[in-house]
């Protein structure tokens, strides 16, 4: 009995706990039920000099233009955006086109921007 009780407090010592007051890694995507035309809209405003989105990534020959889908791009748009100002009032709203996430939506040689 002494040592289950050994054993499972030297495995829970073991285990990094975190607290409730961590801060988690978020990115922030496009949301799979937004309509097209309303992704395409946030990506114009996110992109926009009204949004401040560095969208260069996105473009055709970049690290993050495929897969091109209107998705994909939204979703790099979303999270260029969303680090980039989440910290001066920002949000990953873009009218309930986004979502967050705590998984990273990097692949391949798209690698999307984390700013703690």
């Amino acid at each position: 009995m002494l040592i289950r009780i050994t054993l499972a407090l030297l495995f829970l010592s073991l285990v990094p706990l975190k607290s409730v007051d961590a801060d988690y890694e978020q990115w922030c995507i496009a949301d799979e039920q937004t309509p097209d035309d309303e992704l395409q809209a946030a990506i114009d405003w996110a992109c926009s000099g009204g949004g401040g989105a560095d969208c260069s990534k996105i473009q055709m020959n970049q690290p993050c233009f495929y897969p091109n889908t209107l998705k994909d791009h939204a979703s790099y748009a979303f999270n260029n955006y969303f680090q980039k100002f989440k910290h001066k009032g920002g949000s990953c709203y873009f009218k309930a086109a986004a979502m967050i996430t705590e998984l990273d939506p990097s692949h391949g040689p798209c690698k999307y921007d984390y700013f703690p």
